[in-house]
This record gives C-alpha cells, sequence and structure tokens, in this order.
C-alpha cells in the first residue's frame, strides 16, 4: 500500500443495552498492480422526513444524479422497523424511465444487497429515483410506537431512507466526479 492511502472500513452497530462482543474479522489481499477499476458505493438519501405518528402509508423520495458513465453492479434499500417498501427507479438523460429493483413487503430483518445477473451500463446524467413508504401505525406489529412522529436517526426506533448502490468506474477518475453538479 502507498503511503498516503486509505483504506475505511465500516460497521453499523446499534446498542441493545446489553454486553455483548464482536469477533469480526477483516481480510485484505493486496494487488500486485493498480486496479484498473474502482467499486464504490453511493446512495440516494432523504434524512430530512417526519412520519406521523399514526400514519400508516406515509411517502418518502430521494434522488441521487450521475456526474459521468458509470456501471451498476447492486442495490441495497435500507430502512428500520417502520420500512413497508422499497422502490429503485432509474431516469435515464432521454427520460425514459425502468424500475430497477422493488421491495414490496420491506422488513427490517432481511436487508439485502440485491446484485445484478447482469451489471447495467449508466450514462452521465442517470438519475437514481428512490421512492419508499412507511407504516407507523399500530397495524405494524414491528413499530416501536405508533404514538409518536419519527424522524431519521441511527437507532432503530428512529427511522432511515437510503438506497444504496454499488457502481463501478475508472480507478484513476476522482470519485467526486460520480456526483453531479
Amino acid at each position: 500500500m502507498k503511503a498516503g492511502s486509505d483504506i475505511i472500513l465500516q460497521v453499523h452497530y446499534t446498542t441493545d443495552g446489553k454486553v455483548s462482543s464482536d469477533q469480526s474479522r477483516v481480510g485484505l489481499v493486496f494487488a500486485k498492480q493498480p486496479p484498473p477499476k474502482r467499486v464504490m458505493t453511493f446512495s440516494a438519501v432523504n434524512g430530512k422526513f417526519k412520519i406521523p405518528a399514526g400514519d400508516p402509508n406515509h411517502r418518502v423520495d430521494a434522488e441521487f444524479k450521475l456526474g459521468t458513465d458509470v456501471v451498476l453492479h447492486g442495490l441495497h434499500p435500507h430502512m428500520h422497523w417502520r420500512g413497508k417498501d422499497f422502490i429503485y427507479h432509474i431516469r435515464f438523460p432521454d427520460g425514459r424511465r425502468e424500475t430497477l429493483l422493488s421491495v414490496p413487503n420491506f422488513t427490517a430483518t432481511w436487508q439485502l444487497w440485491y446484485n445484478l445477473e447482469k451489471p447495467i451500463f449508466l450514462p452521465k446524467g442517470t438519475v437514481f429515483e428512490c421512492t419508499v413508504h412507511y407504516d407507523n401505525s399500530p397495524n405494524n406489529k414491528n413499530n416501536p410506537d405508533p404514538t409518536k412522529d419519527v424522524i431519521w436517526g441511527d437507532q432503530s426506533w428512529d427511522e432511515m431512507m437510503v438506497g444504496f448502490f454499488n457502481i463501478v468506474f475508472d480507478a484513476k477518475m476522482d470519485e467526486k466526479l460520480v456526483i453531479a453538479k
């Protein structure tokens, strides 16, 4: 590894009030040659929502516009206990719109990466459009408290709205160029 390189590993823990331990391990294999391509995770995020108490179908949207050509490899919808459904659309620069992924019965205990069988080329200007719905009603058996409004937060009794996606692009390109200005 050359001087000045950064490797960032992130683990997302939420406490549950009990003492516990972690025995995670990480193994890294370094290539002999610089890789020609780079894989990074980006996301369409909306952190400025308020889900009203008792609302059984609250909608939240987020977008992310690409600033360069990339190849899409995978998707990962992320919400907490009130998450009801999650849809990824892409809108191409020519106006065409396609559904990439629809998770009609989202559950916080089943959060997977959906790796594409065939990666998709996405040209500069393509927009990821994510739409989700939350069930903050007493009918949601997983709802910690349907009597409270809910906002963004790290704890599982709060909520999140993140449409992660893995993309591949030239390794020599500055990752800041992926985000459209």
